[in-house]
């Protein structure tokens, strides 16, 4: 038997731009003569649908085109994801379901049985979990489909369940040669080595072939990476589809494959290319084919500058410098060159006159009082209207530029630099930003060099430096790590060797501004744990560092 794994990019709700991709992906697995084409989880409508589920016109819609598309199957056999109603009276209203359309109609449906509700999952806000699981015979192989958390039950996995049920033990038991998982399954840092780790434990332990189908593309914040696989049943990965990209291939019953070995990337490659995909998604999905970045001359905003070019083409990204009384040449100089290097267009709007312009008139009510943070922000905030500006007038996306670390300490200035619509690095950490520059200047100096070497500064006042006020990225880093992704308490952290003050200062600033990441613009999750959907805390609350 041969089947065709399909990773497509929907777009949530537009029905006519998934069917479009699938039935091109039909048409092809035809061609090359498969038997079974497989899609993603909630392929028909896109993952996560979210609060579309409540309108009934948007499930009568997707059942309906689910419709559609089974009469149109008439040559081959498909596997595609849908929401169904759920047939009980007692219960949520729906099903995350799983159809088998065949013979120009829906020949067998079923649905997902375990349902996360961790993080940046919310599944039992709106469905209830499937009576069984979807089972057929095809060719004369023994075929069984999970959806995406169905496989995760092995009761081992850090941040996951331990459910009563188990999807795959209850089909193996049923008779399975092969398993079928299709997913949604958004991407953080390692995930797809867990993936496979998963998949091989399956597969040996039920002797079987494991066959993976997951979503690609950036929806909102969730970026899904694709990496489709199959695992033959001695555990060995036979087959793999592309990172970050659009992908069908076929993985052929009778043939001998050798397996894949070493077959993820660096850290830093995978990240910046799930950061690009992320960007442009967002962009185009949103409506936009250009965006801006304000060039500080920083390692940031020139790595958010290099996603940009690199997700929609250098002659749709605008960078524009705003240099202020406390600009050093070095930085006007740097943003140039980025800029340069990329072929993106370059702006200089200085802002000294519009800054002596807000002093002017503040002057009589700040009469007598020291310049403080307050300064420093007024530059902030005209550097973000001014692009806010140039986004409004040529209809251009605004890319914020802060990173997590900065976003976790509140270095960052609300209607200033958190202007934007999409906020691109906030979910890596700064001590990565550089790894991810260091990875994008490999082969050539694309960030100019002493970008990266030289101490960070938000240049605004005289000789600042970040570490004025922070401790070094390296220690932020690491307390912030551990409190944000493994929820450890301030004597945990101090026993990973940092000193009590500056875990107790941090975690205090982790507190306080909370407020100005719930009016921050959405990030692209890369970490297990991101400032967005899946963190949710009060804001007004004790102070105490819990």
């Amino acid at each position: 038997m041969k089947i065709s794994v399909c990773q497509t990019n929907p777009i949530i709700g537009d029905f006519d731009h998934n069917i479009a991709l699938m039935r091109s992906a039909i048409e092809r697995a035809e061609t090359e003569g498969c038997t079974l084409v497989i899609f993603p989880e909630m392929s028909l409508m896109g993952y996560p649908p979210k609060d579309l589920l409540e309108k009934p016109l948007f499930i009568r819609e997707n059942l309906k085109r689910l419709e559609e598309l089974a009469r149109s199957v008439t040559r081959i056999s498909v596997i595609c994801g849908f929401v169904d109603r759920n047939p009980s009276p007692t219960g949520k209203p729906l099903i995350n379901a799983v159809a088998l359309l065949q013979g120009g109609r829906i020949a067998a449906r079923a649905g997902k049985k375990l349902l996360p509700s961790y993080d940046v999952f919310d599944e039992t806000r709106y469905f209830e979990p499937a009576p069984e699981s979807l089972r057929f015979v095809l060719d004369g192989m023994r075929c069984g489909v999970t959806i995406c958390e169905d496989i995760w039950n092995l009761g081992d996995i850090p941040g996951i369940p331990k459910y009563e049920e188990n999807p795959v033990t209850d089909l193996a038991a049923q008779g399975m040669d092969l398993l079928i998982n299709i997913s949604a399954s958004p991407y953080t840092l390692g995930k797809e080595e867990l993936r496979l780790e998963i998949l091989r434990r399956l597969a040996r332990s039920h002797r079987i072939t494991a066959v993976y189908c997951n979503q690609v593309g950036g929806n909102d914040d969730l970026l899904f990476d694709g990496s489709g696989m199959v695992v033959d049943p001695q555990g060995r990965l036979v087959c793999l589809g592309r990172q970050f990209e659009s992908d069908q291939f076929i993985w052929d019953s009778g043939r001998h494959y050798s397996e894949i070995r070493d077959p993820w990337p660096p850290y830093e490659e995978s990240v910046l290319h799930g950061l690009i995909m992320g960007t442009r998604d967002y962009t185009r999905k949103c409506g936009f084919r250009k965006v801006l970045v304000g060039l500080s001359g920083g390692i940031d905003s020139s790595l958010v500058a290099c996603i940009a070019a690199g997700a929609l083409g250098p002659e749709n990204v605008t960078g524009v410098s705003m240099p202020s009384p406390y600009t050093s040449d070095m930085s006007k100089e740097d943003a140039l060159r980025l800029a340069a290097n990329l072929g993106i267009h370059f702006l200089e709007i200085p802002i000294q006159e519009l800054f002596e312009a807000f002093l002017t008139a503040l002057k009589p009510f700040f009469m007598g009082l020291r310049p403080d943070e307050t300064e420093e922000n007024i530059q902030a905030r005209i550097r973000g209207n001014l692009l806010m500006a140039l986004s409004n007038k040529f209809n251009s996306l605004l890319l914020t530029t802060g990173n997590k670390s900065e976003f976790a300490m509140g270095y960052c200035t609300l209607y200033g630099d958190l202007s934007g619509g999409l906020a691109v690095i906030s979910d890596l950490p700064k001590t990565f930003c550089y790894r991810v520059a260091e990875f994008i200047n490999r082969e050539k100096e694309i960030i100019p060099r002493r970008v990266i070497t030289r101490p960070p500064s938000a240049e605004l006042r005289p000789n600042q430096t970040d570490q004025d006020s922070l401790p070094p990225y390296e220690i932020l880093d690491d307390i912030l790590e551990a409190a944000v992704e493994k929820n450890m308490g301030p004597e945990e952290i101090v026993a990973r060797g940092h000193e009590p003050q500056v875990v107790e200062d941090v975690l205090r600033r982790l507190v306080l501004n909370e407020y100005k990441r719930r009016q921050a613009p959405p990030g692209l999750k890369i970490t297990s744990k991101a400032f967005g959907y899946g963190r949710r805390y009060p804001i007004a609350r004790g102070m105490r560092t819990f």
